[in-house]
C-alpha cells in the first residue's frame, strides 16, 4: 500500500440488526476475520435490512472495504482525537431556553 494509494477487499460478512424493546442494534462481523483500521470505509452490499418490531434478523452478505491510504490513515489518527472532543461538549441543564 502506497503513500496515496488505497486498496479495496471484498469480504463475506454476516449482518444482525435487532429491533427490540431490550435492544436496538445492526452489528456487522466479517467472516474471514478481517479488521478495520482508522480511515478504512465499509459498505454492505445488498438491499436494507428491516427487522420487524421484537425480532433479530441475521443475514449473510458481503462487505466492500476501502482501506484508507498510509496518508489518509495518519490524518485519521492525528484528528480524531479532536473529533471525539467535539461530541464531548455538551452539557445538562435545567434551564429553558427559548
Amino acid at each position: 500500500m502506497g503513500l496515496l494509494t488505497r486498496e479495496i477487499e471484498k469480504v463475506p460478512c454476516t449482518v444482525e440488526i435487532s429491533h427490540k424493546f431490550e435492544s436496538l442494534h445492526a452489528h456487522v462481523r466479517f467472516n474471514d476475520g478481517s479488521v478495520i483500521y482508522p480511515g478504512d470505509e465499509v459498505k454492505v452490499q445488498g438491499p436494507e435490512i428491516m427487522a420487524p418490531f421484537g425480532e433479530i434478523v441475521i443475514e449473510d452478505r458481503e462487505a466492500v472495504i476501502v482501506r484508507a491510504s498510509k496518508l489518509e490513515r495518519l490524518w485519521t489518527r492525528l484528528t480524531g482525537d479532536l473529533e471525539v472532543m467535539e461530541l464531548c461538549e455538551f452539557s445538562f441543564s435545567e434551564e429553558v431556553t427559548l
